[in-house]
């Protein structure tokens, strides 16, 4: 997606994701992410490449694109003038919902969010948790096979957000595949079952969250050494003495002592501990750090993508497709 600018706001991206997936899409300010997700619910037209939708081409076949998907933008449009009721009548107007179901599905979604019990309450006087759980109901009254929720918790407080991240796990329960654009690394790992990440508006990590964490070195086990400098370096020659220890950058020293990277903290820091034991080292605590996605963050920020393989060939092609019947909910290749 070029603008008319001369920005390139998103290239080579290709991406595959299968039906009932909790997708997450990272990437800093200006990475591409609401660009992506414009493009593949028709707000914003491709200049290049292709996109396709539950099967249906978001240039060619935006109508239909748009009946079968959701979307939940970063800002509160509900109308706050409306009853929660009437918001979600509105919706079903726009979407085309009618006859017996109609009545049926509001008060099912009401129920879902918990808004039940004010139905008849005008927006206007719900809390920001309260707004955004509705406005995510109006994305879902004519039971979209996949939904957009573009940094959908943005602005909210914990209490709030963790509601809103429990209600997203009952609709990806229920089979709706979500496509969620967030900043809080938080929110992707707890919900996402697969997470790729965006930067200068290309494809740099696709994998889900363990894996992803797992590139950057697993697990750090901080030992604390007492008796200075010299026992640190006496405990340092003891380390080094273990064959699994084969990478140097792998253990380093501290002011307090060791830091050791490694995938299995439970093994090999139960058996450097029993060492430096043995040898007399004088231990005054230790810690296992797991990898958090923030630690992700900083190694694509400093390092570029080494280690962290998209995971599929760069291509000129943007192709989301949702297959209602087939097996995959999305899919793509190159061109």
């Amino acid at each position: 997606m070029t603008y008319s600018d001369g920005t390139e706001a998103v290239r080579d991206l290709s991406l595959s994701i299968p039906r009932g997936e909790f997708f997450g899409f990272l990437g800093a300010n200006g990475a591409g992410k609401t660009t992506t997700i414009k493009m593949l619910s028709t707000l914003l037209t491709p200049t290049g490449g292709r996109a396709r939708i539950n099967g249906y081409d978001v240039v060619d076949e935006r109508t239909a694109v748009r009946g079968t998907v959701g979307y939940m933008a970063q800002h509160v449009s509900v109308d706050r003038e409306l009853t929660a009721r009437e918001n979600l009548q509105f919706a079903c107007e726009a979407y085309g919902v009618g006859g017996a179901d109609r009545e049926s599905r509001i008060e099912e979604l009401l129920e879902l969010v918990d808004l039940a019990d004010v139905a008849d309450t005008p927006a206007e006087n719900f809390s920001g948790g309260m707004q955004k759980r509705l406005d995510a109901a109006t994305a879902l009254v004519h039971d979209p096979a996949l939904v957009f929720l573009d940094e959908p918790t943005t602005g909210l407080d914990p209490k709030a957000r963790n509601r809103l991240w429990d209600y997203f796990e009952r609709i990806n329960d229920a089979g709706t595949t979500i496509f969620l654009t967030t900043q809080y690394l938080e929110e992707a790992d707890a919900l996402c079952d697969r997470l790729a990440v965006i930067r200068d508006g290309g494809l740099v990590a696709d994998d889900s969250p363990e894996a992803l964490k797992r590139r950057v070195g697993g697990s750090r086990l901080s030992i604390d050494v007492e008796g200075g400098e010299e026992a640190i370096a006496a405990a340092e020659r003891v380390a080094r003495q273990h064959d699994w220890l084969t990478d140097e950058a792998a253990l380093e020293t501290t002011g307090d002592g060791l830091a050791v990277a490694t995938s299995s903290p439970a093994d090999h820091g139960s058996d450097l501990l029993v060492a430096l034991r043995d040898a007399g080292v004088d231990i005054s605590g230790f810690e296992v750090e797991e990898a958090t996605l923030d630690d992700v963050f900083l190694t694509i920020a400093d390092e570029g993508t080494d280690g962290l393989d998209a995971g599929g060939e760069d291509t000129d092609e943007l192709d989301a497709e949702s297959q209602q019947a087939a097996p995959a909910a999305a899919s793509g290749t190159g061109q």
